[in-house]
C-alpha cells in the first residue's frame, strides 16, 4: 500500500474534486490517503481518507505564509510516496518537497494568470504585472515536479510547455450522485444556481433577471457569497423576493435542491479564465437531469448546442437570461428533453468513472518511477 498526501490550504475539506473524487478514488484503489487542510476544524476520518488539519491562520492575510509553512511541516512528517498539491500558493513548498526527493504532483484547477486578470481589487497595471509573475512562477517551479494534473484540456495545453508529464483529469460528476426522480418536486417551478456567488460569476444579472421572469418562478441559490457587501446589496434588489437562498449544502442537499428545478444557470462573465473553462456546475446540472442555461462562449456552445442539453445567453443581459428561463418554463417537455440529453451525456462519457482511470494510471506510473 502506497502512502499518498493531498495538500490544500485554500479548498474546503469536503471539496468535491479534492476529497470526494480524487482522494476517495485513490483510497478505493488501495492507497493510504491523507488530506492535509488548514481550516481549524480539527482532524477527521472521511470514509477511507484521513483528514489532518494544521489549523486556520489567525488572520486570512497571513494564510499564504502561516498555512503554507504548517502544511509543509505536516507533509514532511507523513513521508508520503506521492504528494499531490491543489493550490498555487503551495507551489514553493511543492518545489521544496521535490528537492527533498518526493514525487510531487500539482493539480491545476484553474488558469492562475488568467484568474488574476479578473481580480477587481487590483488595478489594471497591477493585475497584468501579477499575472506575468504568476506565469513565471508556474514555469519555474512546475518544471521540476513529477507531473501536472490539469482540470481542462486548455490548462493542460499551457503546462505541456512546462512539464513533460501532463494529464487531463476533467472535473466531471460522480455517476449516480445527483440523479433525481421524475419531474419536479417543488410546487413552484424553479431554476438553480450552484456554487460560489460573485459579480464576475454573474450574480448581479441573475438577480436582475428574476424581476423579469414569470412571477411563478423562483431562483434557488446553492452556495455562498464571496463578498458580504455584494450579498447585502443583492438582498436589497427587487429580484431577491424571488430567491430561495439555501447556503452551502452537502451533496445530498444539492441533489434534493436540484430535484426541485427545471434548469440550472451558469452565466459567468466573459473573463479570461471563464471562456475556456469547464464549470463543474454545468455538468452537475446535466447529471441531475435538468436543462442548462449558460453563457454564450464558443467552448460552451459546442457542449450545449451540440448535445442539445440547454440554451445559451448573453451573460451580461438580464433580459436575455429571463427570456431563456421563461421559454423553458413555458415548454416543460423541451426542458425535460434537454435534461434527459444532459444526463445521457454524463452517463456515457462526461463522468468521473472515466476520469479516475487516468488519475490512477498516472499514479501507477509515478510509483514505478525513481522518486528522484
Amino acid at each position: 500500500m502506497s502512502a499518498i498526501a493531498h495538500l490544500t490550504s485554500v479548498h474546503r475539506r469536503d471539496d468535491t474534486r479534492v476529497l470526494l473524487k480524487e482522494c476517495r478514488s485513490l483510497a478505493a484503489a488501495g492507497h493510504d490517503v491523507t488530506l492535509i487542510v488548514a481550516d481549524g476544524r480539527g482532524d477527521q476520518q472521511s470514509g477511507d481518507v484521513i483528514i489532518r488539519d494544521v489549523g486556520a491562520p489567525w488572520r486570512r492575510a497571513f494564510r499564504p505564509v502561516v498555512s503554507t509553512w504548517r502544511v509543509l511541516r505536516a507533509a514532511r512528517r507523513l513521508d508520503a510516496d506521492i504528494v499531490h498539491v491543489h493550490d498555487a500558493e503551495l507551489l514553493p513548498i511543492s518545489w521544496w518537497l521535490s528537492v527533498l526527493g518526493r514525487r510531487v504532483v500539482f493539480d491545476a484547477h484553474e488558469d492562475l494568470p488568467a484568474q488574476i486578470l479578473t481580480k477587481p481589487y487590483f488595478g489594471p497595471r497591477r493585475r497584468r504585472l501579477l499575472a506575468r509573475i504568476a506565469g513565471w512562477v508556474e514555469w519555474l517551479l512546475c518544471r521540476r515536479l513529477n507531473a501536472v494534473v490539469a482540470a481542462t484540456p486548455q490548462i493542460a495545453e499551457k503546462f505541456r510547455s512546462i512539464n513533460d508529464r501532463v494529464v487531463v483529469v476533467n472535473n466531471y460528476p460522480l455517476l449516480g450522485e445527483l440523479g433525481c426522480g421524475e419531474g419536479w418536486t417543488s410546487p413552484r417551478p424553479s431554476v438553480a444556481y450552484l456554487g460560489g456567488m460573485s459579480e464576475i460569476r454573474g450574480i448581479r444579472e441573475l438577480i436582475a433577471a428574476m424581476e423579469l421572469v414569470d412571477p411563478s418562478i423562483d431562483l434557488v441559490l446553492i452556495g455562498s457569497f464571496a463578498d458580504h457587501e455584494l450579498e447585502a446589496e443583492m438582498q436589497g434588489q427587487p429580484g431577491w423576493a424571488r430567491v430561495q437562498a439555501r447556503g452551502h449544502l452537502d451533496r445530498d442537499g444539492v441533489r434534493d435542491a436540484l430535484a426541485e428545478c427545471f434548469a440550472g444557470l451558469v452565466t459567468f462573465h466573459p473573463a479570461p479564465n471563464h471562456v475556456n473553462a469547464q464549470p463543474n456546475k454545468m455538468f452537475e446540472y446535466m447529471a441531475a437531469g435538468i436543462a442548462v442555461i449558460a453563457s454564450d462562449f464558443p467552448a460552451w456552445r459546442e457542449v450545449i448546442v451540440g448535445s442539445g442539453v440547454g440554451l445559451f445567453v448573453d451573460p451580461l443581459d438580464p433580459a436575455a437570461i429571463a427570456t431563456a428561463i421563461n421559454a423553458l418554463a413555458a415548454d416543460p417537455a423541451t426542458a425535460e428533453t434537454m435534461g434527459q440529453a444532459g444526463r445521457q451525456l454524463v452517463e456515457t462519457t462526461h463522468n468521473w468513472a472515466n476520469e479516475e482511470t487516468k488519475l490512477l494510471a498516472l499514479y501507477d506510473e509515478l510509483l514505478a518511477d525513481d522518486p528522484t
